[in-house]
């Protein structure tokens, strides 16, 4: 059994329902069990900043699925709850990505492991930090409570 960190977000429709249907059906896999949910908390956009902010959250799940396969139930779940293409880093009704998959380390054309730039971004490491606080990045060497304490990141992150 892996154990596998999902960042989950949203900020077009009903925000907190996105995230909730998106946890719905990642509980219908086999192999696929989420343990742990952090708080959501409410975001500003980072990138691409003239939108709505995000409602954001982390999931901790225990997995016998490769990182690949949930990869591909990510894609699948976004689409059935209406996730449009859109500009890079813009509006989404979901968006689910694979944060960490035990302490491996993938760098492929599909698939980054760890997310690249996690580190750097609270809307990700404070509702990481509330579930998973000693987990070690396994790249950077530092607990998810250091990154989160280092951040010099001046966007909002409030609990709702």
């Amino acid at each position: 059994m892996s154990i596998a960190y999902i960042g989950l977000g949203s900020n077009v429709g009903d925000k907190a329902d996105n995230i909730k249907k998106a946890l719905e059906i990642l509980d219908q896999f086999d192999g696929l069990k989420i343990v742990k949910v952090s708080s959501f908390y409410e975001t500003e956009p980072v990138g691409y900043e003239d939108q709505d902010w995000f409602v954001n959250a982390v999931a901790k799940i225990e997995t016998t699925l490769t990182a690949e396969q949930l990869l591909s139930i990510f894609k699948r779940a976004e689409k059935q709850i209406g996730r449009k293409d859109r500009v890079r880093w813009g509006p989404r009704e979901i968006d689910l990505d694979l944060l960490f998959y035990d302490q491996i380390i993938v760098n492929t054309n599909d698939l980054i492991i760890p997310h690249p730039g996690l580190h750097e971004r609270a809307f990700v490491l404070a509702p990481l930090a509330e579930i998973a606080p000693d987990f070690v990045h396994p790249i950077i060497k530092k607990t998810i409570a250091e990154l989160l304490a280092g951040l010099r990141s001046q966007k909002v992150v409030k609990q709702t």
